[in-house]
């Protein structure tokens, strides 16, 4: 969590003094990027909340995915998961919405792609997604890595 918190802190900074909102949906971050944003003295003026969504019939349940953004869109890619981003900014009303979908092992993804994979997504004033590669099975190492990602991309984005 330590190496987390500096870039959860410059984000809030910048959040706070752009007045903005962000919400997320983790996978396999497992809610690290959610934790060390609520870290953060007056994460109330810009944190709106998050969820953990961990397997397909979740991500059904709670944002009522009938399948793809588009027909010949799979999960796991940027498109995907940058239109999760977008359903996840719409339903929470916030200005910035990150979405990650992932694999951070030991195994790989029921998608296809192998362990220490995951796709990032922000949607908002200035979307843009990443696809990491970390090419280790280190599920905690992953999930660490994915997180560090999803805050850099938030940062940079609001540079």
């Amino acid at each position: 969590m330590e190496r987390l918190l500096p870039l959860a802190a410059e984000a809030a900074e910048r959040l706070k003094k752009r007045g903005e909102t962000v919400a997320l949906s983790e996978s396999s971050m497992g809610g690290l990027v959610s934790a060390a944003l609520v870290a953060q003295p007056g994460a109330s003026a810009f944190y709106l909340g998050s969820t953990v969504i961990y397997t397909r019939g979740a991500a059904k349940a709670l944002y009522a995915l009938q399948g793809p953004p588009a027909p010949d869109v799979k999960p796991l890619t940027e498109p995907y998961v940058a239109a999760m981003a977008e359903v996840v900014r719409q339903k929470l009303g916030s200005t910035w919405a990150l979405a990650e979908m992932g694999a951070s092992g030991p195994s790989g993804s029921p998608y296809g792609p192998p362990p220490g994979t995951a796709v990032i997504g922000l949607a908002g004033p200035v979307p843009a997604s990443i696809t990491v590669s970390t090419g280790s099975a280190d599920r905690a190492a992953n999930m660490y890595a994915f997180g560090e990602a999803a805050l850099r991309l938030l940062v940079k984005s609001l540079t």
